[in-house]
């Protein structure tokens, strides 16, 4: 009994120190695991991490796509209009877009004027109509031309096939154009010895030792909705032909004028007399050319539509 007790004294006292020695075995298995865990842990994570951002990634990549940046869509171009005279218009379509409708629609701002080339297009005009005019029936020429013409506006392009080759380049536009077309051509008598007849609203003038000189004009101011259509035809690179036809749907028709001086060569035939011989037969005379001007009025009236050739080359960045 004594053995026994002696044995659990020394046994109370040693265990302490075997604790210890056992203690840092213990933590030292545990901080491994832990590790482990955590190292595992992350492990994972990073997996997750590159599988969920990878994708984003890519989008972002296709979204930063450099052809859809401008300039990229830019276009200038450069032509002739037979109806306004030298074109040119600066606009955006970018056929790169991944949108079905973006890549479809373009807008144009497009000007024409005549006046760099007025007075080299009016001498090219006269001297191909020569001294001899143009003949209006046995005894009346015109000559003397002189054309000016511009316009200005803003058109919105429609692509229906996007970016398919070729059918690619055809568009149907729109939008809103105002300009003015002036046109104005003098007007003579053939005969200057014997007398020059011609009928004003029914009633019969003539010039009697004399030329007879007039001068006819007509003025067109419009302006009002475009519609039309065109195509851009590539080359090479970003160079292509661009072709628009169109009209003006306008209120404001071409206005015609006449204009025959009064001279004491002018012979009112009914009366027998100068018409500048009387105020009476002056007004006459000058209702009469009213009458005839309203009379051509008429069938201007009836076309307000301002038609719009375009054609000429393009760039587009």
């Amino acid at each position: 009994m004594k053995k026994v007790s002696i044995i659990a004294m020394i046994a109370m006292i040693s265990m302490p120190s075997v604790a210890k020695e056992v203690a840092p075995v213990a933590d030292a298995a545990t901080t491994d695991t832990t590790v482990a865990v955590v190292q595992e842990d992350k492990s994972v994570i990073e997996q997750y991490e590159q599988q969920f951002t990878e994708p984003v990634a890519s989008v972002e990549e296709k979204q930063s796509n450099p052809k859809t940046k401008f300039p990229h869509g830019l276009q200038l171009g450069l032509g002739v209009s037979p109806t306004s005279g030298l074109n040119a218009f600066v606009g955006y379509n970018n056929k790169n877009f991944d949108s079905f409708w973006w890549k479809r629609f373009g807008i144009r701002f497009d000007f024409a004027t005549y006046s760099p080339i007025k007075n080299k297009l009016n001498s090219k005009i006269n001297s191909t109509v020569g001294d001899d005019g143009i003949k209006v029936g046995d005894n009346l020429k015109i000559d003397d031309f002189a054309l000016d013409a511009k316009h200005y506006g803003a058109i919105i392009d429609f692509y229906p096939f996007g970016n398919t080759w070729f059918l690619g380049g055809w568009r149907l536009s729109g939008g809103y154009m105002a300009g003015k077309l002036d046109f104005d051509a003098s007007v003579h008598s053939t005969k200057t010895i014997e007398g020059f007849e011609f009928e004003l609203d029914g009633k019969k003038y003539s010039y009697e030792g004399g030329a007879m000189h007039g001068k006819a004009m007509l003025d067109w101011k419009y302006s009002g909705p475009y519609l039309g259509t065109g195509f851009d035809l590539g080359l090479f690179y970003g160079f292509k032909i661009y072709f628009d036809a169109g009209v003006v749907f306008t209120d404001k028709t071409a206005k015609l004028d006449l204009d025959v001086p009064i001279t004491d060569d002018l012979k009112d035939i009914a009366a027998n007399a100068p018409v500048s011989s009387s105020q009476d037969l002056i007004n006459k005379y000058n209702e009469a050319k009213e009458a005839t001007l309203r009379d051509a009025q008429k069938e201007l009236d009836d076309f307000p539509y301002y038609p719009l050739i375009k054609l000429g080359f393009m760039y587009r960045f």
